[in-house]
């Protein structure tokens, strides 16, 4: 036997109402009658299980009632029968139609009455247990989201760390390096941005880009600190780092380690093909490459570094124009230029 539900029953007839209320009440039920569609739309919620509605009930018929119902998401799904005088096959399906579930035909017989009713109660059941396992089913899914996305999240801010603690390594090599690789990482972030990369792009170069010098902590400090000029010995060691970082970078799986390892190999390269490790040239660079080269010198010819003083802006760009086409590449020197005045305001925030 079923629990005891909560039905609504609809009739512009007070006698029919007290009818079917003696016969449901009889059977363990709560009944709550309505004399009209318009005073059961006013009181009919989520807390009712079941619906018995007269068809023939003035201003508003059977039919229309079922249709209002079934277009309010709060009520859509209570199961509906029609209580009717009437037999005709059209009749039936105007009242499938409409979205009724079942009827019964007055006058009510009370075995019918009981059977449809029950029929109808447990498909109220199986609906409702189906919307609790699909509400459980998407709370499980959002909480397994949320914590995956959390993961990913600190793991994404493992990485980060891991290559600031990597890139900050090299301080102990050169104290001007920590401002250098910041700089840099910005300037080339703002020409990626700025020549339309996705942001996915900007994002990784901005946190990838400060690990293009990584491979200098293989590089002795007699040379890496001399104040004069390198010999060719020297200048052999020190052009090595780019190979040294790529090995340092190679052997990891991330992406920011993965466009590390691209940048510490080719933003040494030159446009002309008279760079190094490779000496690749033009479009042959990767475009990371070319974006951090410009960046790269730019921070360096307006740096102090142990064999020079910093040189004044003005310069330093007439310099980096006289690279054009040899150098740097033409696009992404001009994207700079375009944006000097950006660069420069981050260049007098971050002072070395």
């Amino acid at each position: 036997m079923l629990n005891a539900r909560k039905i609504l029953v609809v009739d512009d007839e007070l006698n029919n109402i007290l009818l079917l209320k003696g016969l449901l009440t009889h059977m363990g039920h709560e009944v709550i009658g309505a004399e009209n569609a318009f005073a059961a739309l006013n009181i009919l919620d989520r807390s009712f299980d079941l619906v018995l509605s007269d068809v023939m009930m003035p201003q508003m018929n059977g039919f229309e009632l079922v249709q209002k119902i079934r277009t309010n998401p709060e009520i859509q799904d209570i199961p509906i029968i029609m209580v009717t005088t009437l037999s005709e096959k059209s009749d039936r399906l105007k009242a499938v139609e409409a979205g009724a579930n079942d009827f019964i035909t007055k006058p009510v017989d009370l075995v019918e009455l009981k059977i449809r009713t029950n029929s109808m109660l447990t498909l109220k059941d199986q609906q409702d247990e189906i919307k609790s396992f699909a509400n459980e089913l998407s709370q499980m899914v959002e909480t397994r989201t949320l914590e995956l996305r959390q993961a990913l999240t600190e793991l994404d801010q493992s990485n980060r760390e891991a290559i600031q603690h990597l890139s900050a390594a090299a301080e102990f090599k050169d104290e001007d390096t920590a401002t250098h690789i910041l700089r840099m990482a910005l300037y080339s972030s703002i020409i990626a941005e700025r020549m339309g990369l996705e942001k996915k792009e900007v994002d990784l170069i901005l946190t990838s880009a400060p690990m293009h010098d990584v491979g200098k902590i293989g590089v002795p400090d007699s040379i890496l600190l001399k104040p004069g000029k390198l010999d060719a010995d020297e200048w052999k060691a020190m052009k090595e780092h780019t190979t040294n970082g790529g090995k340092i970078l190679g052997v990891g799986h991330s992406c920011y380690m993965n466009v590390g390892y691209t940048i510490a190999l080719s933003h040494h390269e030159r446009w002309d093909g008279t760079g190094y490790p490779y000496g690749l040239a033009g479009e042959d660079i990767p475009l990371l490459g070319r974006i951090c080269a410009v960046a790269d010198v730019f921070d360096a010819l307006t740096s102090k570094r142990p064999y020079k003083d910093a040189f004044p802006v003005d310069k330093a760009v007439a310099i980096m124009r006289e690279g054009r086409g040899k150098h740097f590449d033409p696009k992404v020197l001009d994207v700079f230029l375009d944006n000097i005045e950006e660069i420069l305001k981050i260049q007098a925030e971050i002072s070395s």
